[in-house]
């Protein structure tokens, strides 16, 4: 049985290669939809946001040459790319899945509708949200956010390389402690880069859980649809 009936899961380009590396590896790809495959023959309506950073990262890349906006459309556009590969390996494995662009990409995906959207996920398809919220000066993680109340999850899974949320960056703060479960204004005025300021808030003012947890640790995406205890809950308090 599962805790949570509908889930926004968001997942870093990032994961979808090798570590330090870049573009899609072929099997970090497939363990990827095999993890997620577990979770959604538990019966749970998954939708995903899915970040471009493995290939093109808009905030970090621009420059004299090109402007913030116009690399902000080039990291929208790498998310496609990411969701075209998903929902190829989702699929590979028998789960149907749709990907809905915020951007429009008519020869590739579906324009996002929220209601068409809401609709897939009610037939037992995992929906992959991508091109971000369609604007640049926004992270994926506020596309997560977004598309975790207009679909009305019941929570946003966040998938990370580190088990949960910690006082302070794990790989170079030895001393950092790991919090089993922190307030959305904890979150934000302690600064501690779970998600931007803006995701948080979305979150926060909507009341929506936001569970971040350790993506590498086989079955995790299946722990936390069943509502076992893994990485922090990010609450209301």
């Amino acid at each position: 049985m599962s805790r949570y009936s509908r889930v926004l899961l968001k997942l870093s380009g990032e994961s979808l290669c090798e570590k330090a590396g870049h573009g899609i590896d072929p099997k970090a790809l497939g363990r990827i939809a095999r993890e997620i495959k577990l979770a959604h023959d538990k019966g749970v309506q998954i939708g995903i946001v899915v970040g471009g950073g493995n290939i093109w990262r808009g905030a970090s890349n621009h420059d004299a040459v090109i402007g913030r906006v116009t690399a902000d459309y080039m990291g929208m556009l790498a998310t496609v790319i990411n969701a075209m590969a998903l929902q190829e390996a989702l699929e590979h494995h028998g789960v149907p899945t749709r990907v809905q662009t915020a951007i429009e990409v008519a020869k590739l995906a579906e324009p996002y509708i929220r209601r068409r959207a809401i609709r897939h996920l009610e037939k037992g398809r995992i929906v992959i949200f991508a091109g971000g919220t369609g604007n640049p000066y926004f992270t994926t993680d506020t596309a997560s956010s977004l598309r975790a109340v207009e679909i009305e999850a019941e929570a946003l899974l966040k998938a990370t390389t580190v088990d949960g949320v910690y006082t302070d960056d794990p790989k170079t703060n030895k001393s950092a402690e790991k919090l089993s479960q922190v307030t959305f204004m904890e979150a934000i005025r302690q600064r501690l880069r779970v998600m931007d300021a803006t995701a948080l808030t979305l979150c926060m003012e909507n009341r929506m859980p936001i569970l971040v947890f350790d993506l590498s640790l086989a079955g995790n995406i299946s722990r936390a649809v069943s509502g076992q205890k893994v990485g922090t809950l990010i609450t209301e308090g």
